[in-house]
């Protein structure tokens, strides 16, 4: 980030209304891609889902081998854990997060895909662990300037990774499955930027997913 900031900056003064200006932009991408987690909407998701999956399967069924294999990889000292899964119904991202923290695994860092959501539902999932690209990230590579978005979200990913927060990634939009989309090509490509950088020592790739009789 400092190397962008300093690139964009050269030829102008280094003064403090400079300095102040430049945390601004970082701060205001940084608010497009998270916000800080809130353990009562958690709560209260929770109980609210526990409702809701009673009233929408007549079943839940939780898959003992695949969770023993979560349960192992998370016991590895000094790795973080990026699971991977496919995208099919809006509330894949829930169930999972919630899967995975009624297990003790914490609340992991869901990625969020493309579609449009208002500015209201798009802050409930960001306080409830959404992270979403910064706009202008999810064009083609060719198509866009990076700039500080991207490097705001490299350094994202890199801190995200090196303090063991789990990491969810959605392969493909539930619209066109069996296709690796374009924001899921972004986030892996930021976690192999992470590692062949040298943030992190090692990361395990864990897969993911939920079957449904009939897709909500």
């Amino acid at each position: 980030v400092r190397g962008v900031v300093t690139g964009r900056s050269r030829g102008s003064r280094g003064d403090n209304e400079s300095h102040q200006r430049w945390k601004e932009k970082i701060l205001k991408v940084l608010g497009e891609i998270q916000a800080p987690l809130s353990l009562l909407l958690l709560r209260l998701c929770n109980w609210a889902l526990l409702k809701l999956l009673n009233r929408l399967f007549l079943s839940v069924q939780l898959h003992r081998g695949q969770l023993e294999m979560v349960l192992r990889a998370a016991r590895t000292p000094g790795v973080p854990l990026v699971f991977l899964s496919r995208h099919k119904s809006q509330l894949d991202g829930l169930l999972l997060s919630f899967l995975l923290f009624s297990q003790g695994l914490g609340v992991p860092r869901v990625t969020v895909g493309s579609q449009s959501y208002s500015p209201r539902l798009r802050a409930l999932l960001a306080r409830l662990g959404g992270i979403f690209l910064p706009s202008g990230m999810e064009q083609p590579p060719r198509n866009r300037d990076e700039g500080l978005p991207g490097a705001v979200l490299a350094t994202y990913v890199e801190e995200v990774l090196r303090c063991r927060q789990p990491l969810l990634i959605f392969l493909e939009e539930p619209p066109v499955p069996l296709r690796l989309s374009t924001p899921a090509r972004e986030w892996l490509a930021m976690v192999y930027r992470a590692l062949r950088d040298g943030a992190i020592p090692d990361v395990l790739l864990v897969p993911v997913g939920i079957a449904y009789d009939v897709t909500p």
